[in-house]
């Protein structure tokens, strides 16, 4: 939700003139439902010139969305999903930065094959004397012989993945390749060393009676719990302790994510059911209930992996348009239900942090992400705000359920009014449009969004969104 949404005119500041937009919009439509009706039909007249019987079945279902089964509107928003990357890129003018975005996701892709289709299937036919075995530097002296080149994570990724092009002539270098993955990725040395990389980072089995992996030690005569150096976080104040992801990081969770809305076993998102629809639950008790959103994750998860950045975030904003108040540090009953039950899940919330930054950090990426959450021709049901019922509605308590509601209720064509047991502080008029008055104002569009990132330790607290106000999360 953003103040700048009104139904009253959106007065702009003359910076917004910097910001050239194509389909004869301005960036005061942006923020107007005439302007976004005027782009909607823009999206369907050159979806209609590009796909046009991809435009005949999304104006089918938007006539009637209750039509249309779940595998089949999967199916259509993923279909839909480049040519919104490819209209948005283009609306906005960053074609040469999307492209180079989409361009870094293409080139992680072999690495994530490489891990998935050789590594994960060979590191474990090793048995510990094997592994106890392995000379290291030994074999990284082979490797880097075979290759003539000093063994980096993504030489090893570039010369395995030609080798299994020919896997009959290469046998005895994908042997060397196997051990030395082996070696990576089950024992403590090779951890160290490629602990910062995902290569050789493969799930482990789940023990849910010791899901918190803990270090005995004996301090003063008595014994203590603690957790391992690698887990070790250095803090000083209050800032940001925990970045989250990179996007190599996040390909390497919609890698693993087996997609399986394909087969509407999507538990992540439905939850894991017993035969008379009740959630089942885990060793220790807790529901497997999947998203309380119901977010369309492996869908998301699928579009990020083909390398569909603005896509992948208009696919989690169907669902949940909020999402920068999720992710990361914030829910995971979508990991808890993860059709992985035996061993880790897929760090669905890492992936779906990661799929908003990676838009944010784009040219006017802010504005992308604002944009998504009013219009969002993914969403069949509601691609565009309603028109204004008259109605007004008092939203009591602005964490993220109470802000949440209210922005569906501004999308439905409803005046909301939020108030909160805190004291909540004006927004800069420049970047809200609204000032201490309620008045509007002239605001900008946000080119980069650091210009309005503050440090978690020098902040002042704004009195809105609940928990992650107090400091209970370094998600925010």
């Amino acid at each position: 939700m953003s103040t700048r949404d009104a139904v009253a005119p959106i007065p702009t500041s003359p910076a917004a003139d910097a910001l050239t937009l194509k389909h004869g919009l301005t960036f005061a439509d942006l923020y107007t439902r005439d302007g976004l009706v005027r782009l909607d039909e823009a999206f369907v007249g050159q979806l209609g010139d590009r796909a046009p019987d991809l435009r005949d079945k999304l104006m089918a279902a938007r006539q009637d969305p209750t039509a249309l089964p779940g595998k089949a509107e999967s199916d259509l928003i993923i279909a839909l999903a480049p040519h919104l990357d490819d209209f948005v890129g283009d609306l906005f003018g960053i074609g040469p930065e999307l492209r180079a975005l989409q361009a870094r996701h293409t080139a992680l892709a072999p690495m994530n094959a490489v891990k998935r289709k050789f590594i994960a299937k060979r590191v474990n036919s090793f048995k510990e004397d094997a592994l106890a075995a392995i000379d290291p530097i030994g074999l990284t002296a082979e490797l880097e012989t075979l290759i003539q080149a000093p063994l980096t994570e993504q030489a090893y990724v570039d010369h395995v993945a030609r080798w299994l092009d020919d896997e009959a002539a290469h046998a005895p270098q994908l042997a060397l390749a196997a051990k030395y993955a082996a070696w990576a990725a089950r024992t403590p040395a090779g951890r160290v060393k490629h602990g910062a990389g995902v290569l050789f980072k493969l799930p482990h089995k789940l023990d849910f009676y010791h899901l918190v992996p803990t270090v005995e030690l004996t301090i003063h005569g008595a014994k203590q719990f603690a957790f391992g150096p690698s887990h070790h976080r250095h803090r000083e104040g209050f800032h940001l302790t925990d970045p989250g992801t990179d996007l190599a990081g996040a390909l390497d969770q919609t890698s693993y994510c087996i997609k399986c809305h394909h087969q509407a076993k999507d538990s992540c998102s439905k939850g894991l059911r017993e035969k008379d629809g009740t959630p089942k639950s885990t060793a220790l008790g807790v529901p497997l209930a999947g998203c309380p959103l119901d977010e369309k994750i492996s869908e998301m998860n699928e579009v990020k992996g083909d390398g569909v950045p603005i896509g992948a975030l208009a696919v989690v904003t169907v669902d949940n348009p909020m999402c920068a108040a999720t992710g990361h540090r914030i829910c995971n009953d979508c990991m808890k239900a993860c059709i992985y039950q035996k061993q880790d899940p897929v760090d669905i919330p890492q992936a779906e942090t990661r799929t908003l930054k990676d838009v944010l950090e784009l040219p006017y990426g802010f504005e992308i992400y604002s944009l998504l959450t009013r219009w969002n021709p993914l969403n069949v049901a509601r691609p565009l705000p309603r028109p204004a019922t008259g109605r007004k509605v008092l939203v009591v308590g602005l964490g993220p359920a109470g802000f949440t509601l209210a922005h569906h209720l501004m999308n439905d064509g409803h005046a909301v009014v939020g108030v909160d047991g805190l004291k909540i502080e004006p927004l800069d008029p420049a970047v809200s449009g609204v000032d201490a008055r309620g008045n509007r104002v002239p605001f900008r569009p946000l080119r980069d969004v650091s210009d309005i990132y503050e440090r978690l330790d020098e902040r002042v607290m704004a009195g809105f969104g609940g928990v992650a106000e107090y400091g209970i999360t370094v998600r925010w």
